[in-house]
């Protein structure tokens, strides 16, 4: 009987098999492979030579890939892509911020598995925990509990209040890299502070670091219905102030989460592919603070009672929406809104810095018969999942609205615009852009369609919000009294200086200006608001000479303080994955009024191919003055 073979050395062939797998930006020293793709390994053996016929060698390997996507451009943008843009500002004017996802920097791959090996999962049942890593619906629930700190001892602290005195705030992040490395050089301790764009872009990098195809999503006018009804309530006072939510429903002026790609085999055909992940902690799934997946379809369609947290999910694009005033003590309802929640659904397109709307795969078109169908189905799947008592762990109990509060009407088409009963109409329209530092002016439009005078009065305010839909105290109201002849239009002119809303501005730089209308033979009311994001000039940043690897390169950054007043503490962060080992820091200092000032970097650029410069400049006045320059560098010799 011939004797057995004995290994003396595997060559995993890892420099080889990682370019055929896409890995060698990870690391060429270590075997990293992907699902569904040969690779080669050599074996030595010590004691003899393999003898074919006489001697077998069995491999067990299991090569599914449930993440697999057929469009190469796809892989490249949404599994390869190592920066991005993250959406922001408001639905009329949408800005893009740059993003260092990184996921090939050096030990963000070993971070990530430790990410895995901290979860609340691992650390009750590891073996269960690690058979289930195959699945990537197990892995992104995983995952996305872990990016928040909620339940246990996740990458990011979240935090809404204004205050980030004992951590970074949120806005002046400019990449996930530094963020990981943070929480990993800490012992998992969570940084502090991140909100639901910090929270969607860690996540964007730590799967694309685990193969699992994923883009970052933003939702503008996103809901978040509390008490599970797809309704989301909104209280005014007289004076068109937004008051805080008794309910705690609120619409995000924003709000960005994940897509992830993969099968879903615990669902009927047809429900795989993309599907909605939201590390934002929100409310539990299944005791965790975690979100989906969800499939994206199964949103569009109303099937809300599919896994994993799609009634959540519809809401957040496809709630309804009720305007209520409050006064003495009592709620008059305003309107009901079909079409307010969800809109301009955004990510960045695919091998293109350009804008990706795709509002039509999460919801038919606002109007549409189909689109009041799918909320129908909704509401009816919701109530039939309330008498089974089985709504979605750690939210309210359904509770329809009730009839008396409805109009004498159905619920799939919108109550009658106060508008329409007193045939007068509010508008807001800006007169120019809208520049931090600088007076804000606009006017209110009144158009009366009716065959009679209207006399109107209105009363008008103005308030900071943050994107989460959090009112601030106000800090600007006026009257206006306005006399309209049939089938007239007029316009008040406004005003906001600089000086009176500086003080009174978030971080977020949103500022909604309401109008509050009556006419004197009516006792409907009528309700106008806009949300005004203020804009910043952005960082200039040139790239002085060719880019090629191991050879230095400058970059000059050129940025001006927009105020009318001097602001200190100024710093500017710049990184960029492939051209600086970590996240750079330069102490500016003090920059005077109006005053523009340059600095140039000098690295070395260590990775070849398509690059993105990212830069922030922050002062004791602003925190979120942004910049990117895209960058090819060459292989060179």
């Amino acid at each position: 009987m011939a004797q057995g073979l004995e290994v003396a050395l595997t060559d995993f062939q890892s420099s080889r098999n990682n370019v055929r797998h896409h890995t060698q930006e990870i690391s060429i020293n270590r075997l990293i492979v992907r699902r569904g793709q040969a690779f080669s390994i050599t074996l030595y053996f010590s004691n003899r030579g393999f003898q074919p016929g006489l001697d077998n060698i069995i491999f067990v390997t299991e090569t599914e890939d449930a993440v697999y996507l057929d469009s190469e451009p796809q892989r490249q943008e949404y599994v390869m892509n190592d920066y991005g843009f993250i959406y922001q500002g408001n639905k009329n004017w949408i800005r893009p911020c740059p993003w260092n996802y990184g996921q090939f920097e050096d030990n963000i791959i070993d971070i990530c598995l430790t990410l895995l090996d901290k979860s609340l999962h691992f650390q009750i049942d590891p073996a269960t925990d690690c058979a289930l890593r195959g699945s990537p619906v197990y892995v992104s629930r995983v995952v996305c509990a872990m990016i928040n700190s909620n339940d246990d001892s996740g990458v990011l602290n979240g935090n809404w209040s204004e205050n980030y005195m004992d951590g970074v705030n949120p806005a002046e992040w400019t990449g996930s890299v530094a963020i990981l490395k943070q929480w990993h050089a800490t012992g998992c301790q969570p940084v502090r502070y991140g909100q639901c764009w910090v929270f969607a872009a860690v996540m964007c990098t730590v799967m694309r670091c685990l193969g699992i195809p994923t883009r970052v999503i933003t939702n503008f006018d996103s809901g978040h219905d509390t008490d599970g009804n797809l309704i989301i309530d909104e209280y005014y006072d007289n004076t068109g102030r937004i008051l805080k939510n008794k309910k705690k429903d609120t619409i995000w002026n924003f709000h960005v989460w994940n897509e992830c790609w993969m099968a879903r085999k615990d669902l009927p055909a047809g429900y795989g592919g993309w599907q909605v992940l939201d590390a934002t902690p929100q409310e539990t799934s299944n005791g965790l603070y975690c979100c989906g997946p969800a499939s994206v379809r199964a949103i569009k369609e109303g099937e809300v009672g599919l896994d994993y947290d799609t009634r959540f999910a519809f809401s957040m694009v496809n709630a309804d929406c009720v305007s209520w005033l409050v006064s003495a003590g009592k709620e008059q309802k305003l309107h009901r809104d079909t079409s307010s929640v969800g809109n301009f659904i955004s990510t960045k397109s695919i091998q293109s810095d350009e804008r990706d709307d795709v509002t039509e795969n999460y919801k038919y078109g606002e109007g549409t018969p189909q689109e009041r169908q799918a909320f129908l189905k909704a509401l009816q799947k919701l109530e039939a999942r309330r008498s089974q008592g089985s709504l979605r762990a750690g939210s309210q109990p359904f509770r329809p609205t009730p009839r008396s509060q409805e109009d004498p009407r159905r619920l799939d088409t919108p109550s009658l615009r106060p508008s329409d009963v007193v045939q007068v109409s509010l508008k807001f329209q800006l007169l120019g852009r809208p520049n931090m530092g600088q007076d804000i002016r606009f006017v209110l439009l009144a158009l009366n369609v009716s065959s009679q005078f209207k006399d109107l009065k209105v009363n008008l305010s103005a308030q900071s919000l943050l994107h989460d839909g959090s009112p601030l105290s106000p800090f600007w109201q006026d009257t206006a009294f306005i006399t309209l002849s049939p089938q007239e239009a007029k316009t008040y002119p406004c005003t906001i200086p600089y000086s009176q809303y500086s003080q009174y501005l978030s971080t977020d730089k949103l500022i909604r200006i309401s109008a509050l209308g009556e006419e004197k033979s009516c006792p409907e009311k009528i309700l106008a608001n806009k949300i005004i994001t203020l804009s910043y000039p952005s960082i200039t940043i040139n790239v002085l000479g060719p880019a090629v690897v191991n050879q230095p390169l400058s970059i000059e950054m050129i940025f001006s303080n927009p105020l009318s007043e001097q602001v200190a503490d100024c710093v500017l962060t710049v990184e960029g994955s492939g051209l600086f080992k970590k996240q750079q820091r330069v102490l500016i200092g003090v920059l005077k009024p109006q005053h523009r000032a340059r600095v140039t970097l000098k690295t070395v650029p260590f990775k070849s191919g398509p690059r993105q410069i990212q830069a922030n400049l922050r002062s004791d006045k602003f925190k979120d003055i942004k910049g990117y320059r895209n960058v090819y560098v060459d292989f060179g010799l």
